[in-house]
């Protein structure tokens, strides 16, 4: 039986070098059964749809410093009023 496709976890909103980030608690290429694909030139990862709360958005996990990092793009941030170091509450599904 295979895994159910969208995963549940909780994560701390970090601030990163390039953009926000919150921390996967898992290998989505494991959890999935799905191997990571390019994103853009140098970067491969995997597209997932993203929900916390009322707010939704599509978006990609990728590895970094040998952990998972779903990307959060500053103006979804700002425009759901989360700030750096808030929990969050969040479901991901892959993207075909």
């Amino acid at each position: 039986m295979s895994p159910p496709a969208t995963a549940r976890f909780r994560a701390v909103l970090q601030s990163g070098h390039k953009q926000d980030a919150l921390e996967v608690p898992f290998d989505p290429a494991e959890r999935w059964n799905t191997p990571a694909t390019s994103l853009w030139p140098g970067r491969r990862g995997h597209r997932v749809h993203v929900e916390c709360g009322s707010v939704s958005f599509d978006s990609a996990i990728v590895a970094r410093s040998r952990r998972h990092w779903l990307l959060v793009e500053e103006d979804v941030a700002r425009g759901a009023g989360w700030e750096h170091g808030q929990a969050l509450d969040v479901r991901v599904s892959p993207l075909p």
